[in-house]
């Protein structure tokens, strides 16, 4: 026995496709996006809702790879610090010429580690103050395209 197959509501168009064996059917059973009750500022105002939930995932996403960039650079500075206080802890008249080489070499790749940290600082500080800038500016954009709605919900940052 099989069960008569019957399509479901169709969103957004008016045209009714015909499942083979289905029956005709009235047009009421056919819903259109233009029947809702939805107005198109609701639409416009879930649509920045949805942006700013995304750019907001977006500054995250990018303040997680900020911190993996610099945890990364703090254990690379850690261990080659490590590696240094050994071989300073060593007299130096019991140095041989390669210790003393490999001192420098650490001295530098922690000097470059450490200046590469300071622009990732530099970099984040800029981004937060570039994010602040656009978040007023949406606040105020929202301000004048949705003052009655969203005057209550929006602060200026």
């Amino acid at each position: 026995m099989e069960k008569e197959r019957r399509s479901s509501k169709q969103y957004g168009s008016l045209e009714k496709t015909q499942v083979e064996g289905a029956t005709q059917k009235s047009t009421e059973d056919v819903v259109s996006m233009a029947d809702s009750t939805i107005t198109t500022e609701d639409i416009e105002g879930e649509l920045s809702k949805i942006e700013r939930i995304r750019d907001i995932l977006v500054r995250r996403e990018s303040e997680l790879r900020y911190m993996m960039d610099d945890i990364q650079l703090c254990k690379e500075i850690t261990r080659l610090k490590t590696e240094l206080q050994k071989l300073v802890s060593i007299q130096e008249n019991d140095k041989s010429n390669g210790d003393r080489k490999r001192e420098e070499e650490l001295l530098q790749q922690i000097n470059k580690l450490v200046e590469t940290r300071d622009f990732l600082v530099d970099d984040v500080e800029f981004e937060r103050l570039r994010e602040r800038e656009e978040d007023r500016e949406m606040a105020a954009f929202l301000h004048s395209k949705f003052p009655k709605t969203l005057a209550s919900k929006v602060r200026c940052v």
